[in-house]
């Protein structure tokens, strides 16, 4: 019997491929393979950790200011009539959150205007007189109802469509607008943001789980030039652009302004998200922040509220910022205390026109139409 003969089983790897390959060798190739596939994502994972998103791997290492200080003195005089910060107000929970955020304007001297969107139909006669007595001027505002039926749209963002009102501000003569959430607290000035040339600009977004630092933005402080015509543009399209209608206004206008909007520095939405997603971030933010938004944590609300809806008492709001220091491991409290001192600066300071407030209705005008 020849060498072949007795070896016929055996096929090498480079044998000629029409001849049939025994089911063994297939099996070491795919075995082989499948190593291989292995061992690349052992590699990228490697690579990927070391090189990670520049955030998540911050260096204290740059030492310029976000604002020339040659160049702030001269963009920080806004014309307050024709330059407007404006917030909104729809539920009587946030009342004394934006009496404090007024107060908070009132210590970092901006001259800009003031204005308080709020639905006339949802607050009450004393939630109105709180929130503006420390500076806001009210006005009111059509709601927006989400479209289709609210389909989708996040229970608590049911009225956030009627924010899309601060584009029709042309028409008072406003040429810049920054809008701030009530649940924001304004740290420094920021008057520099109405020389911006832009038409719109916001912050990036902070997510706490894998989502991270977000090319997206988020909506609680932005940045914008009032138009009519956009303003109409944005009513014909929010039911008929795709996008994901869980977040409403934001995720909107995400898709609006997609590539042209200007991305801000932290700073000015200095989101409570990026002290929980890295701390060392939110120290070198905080060093410069110019608002910060109140977003894991509202010092304001019930800790057992969900809704939004349940009031605060002006009396029991030291001890609801109290009751909740511990949240999140106590990683809040320097933040908490930040808020609770401009509350106790605010009561002192419009005493009188918050005790008149308590002579007001507390009643919305009307049942809850969300």
């Amino acid at each position: 019997m020849s060498y072949f003969s007795r070896y016929r089983d055996y096929t090498p790897l480079w044998s000629d491929t029409s001849k049939p390959t025994p089911r063994r060798y297939v099996f070491i190739a795919l075995a082989l393979l499948a190593a291989s596939a292995a061992l690349n994502i052992v590699l990228y994972n490697k690579l990927s950790h070391r090189w990670q998103v520049p955030l998540d791997n911050y260096q204290e290492i740059n030492v310029q200011p976000i604002v020339d200080p040659k160049l702030a003195d001269s963009m920080s005089h806004p014309n307050p009539q024709e330059n407007a910060i404006v917030t909104s107000l729809y539920t009587d929970s946030y009342a004394t959150a934006i009496a404090t955020l007024g107060h908070s304007l009132n210590r970092v001297n901006t001259t800009a205007s003031r204005l308080l969107f709020y639905l006339p139909e949802k607050i009450s006669p004393r939630a109105l007189c709180i929130a503006t007595s420390t500076g806001f001027v009210p006005h009111p505002i059509s709601r927006i109802p989400p479209p289709r039926g609210g389909k989708g749209v996040f229970w608590k963002f049911m009225d956030q469509y009627s924010k899309l009102n601060i584009w029709t501000l042309s028409d008072s003569g406003i040429k810049a607008a920054v809008y701030l959430d009530a649940d924001t607290l304004v740290l420094r000035n920021f008057d520099e943001l109405f020389s911006l040339p832009y038409n719109f600009a916001a912050v990036p977004d902070v997510y706490v789980d894998g989502q991270g630092w977000s090319l997206s933005f988020n909506a609680g402080v932005l940045y914008l030039r009032p138009s009519r015509a956009v303003f109409e543009d944005m009513l014909s399209k929010i039911a008929t652009a795709s996008y994901n209608m869980h977040e409403a206004e934001q995720s909107f206008l995400n898709h609006y302004y997609g590539a042209e909007a200007l991305r801000l520095p932290y700073a000015y939405n200095a989101n409570l998200a990026i002290k929980s997603r890295k701390p060392e971030v939110w120290a070198d933010v905080k060093r410069e922040a110019r608002i910060v938004h109140y977003t894991l944590v509202k010092p304001f609300l019930e800790e057992e509220d969900n809704s939004g809806k349940k009031v605060v008492e002006m009396r029991r709001m030291e001890s609801n910022v109290q009751s909740k220091m511990g949240q999140y491991g106590g990683l809040f409290q320097e933040e908490m205390q930040d808020w609770v001192e401009v509350w106790r600066d605010t009561r002192r300071t419009f005493a009188d026109a918050l005790l008149e407030c308590g002579s007001h209705s507390a009643t919305p005008p009307s049942p809850d139409s969300s």
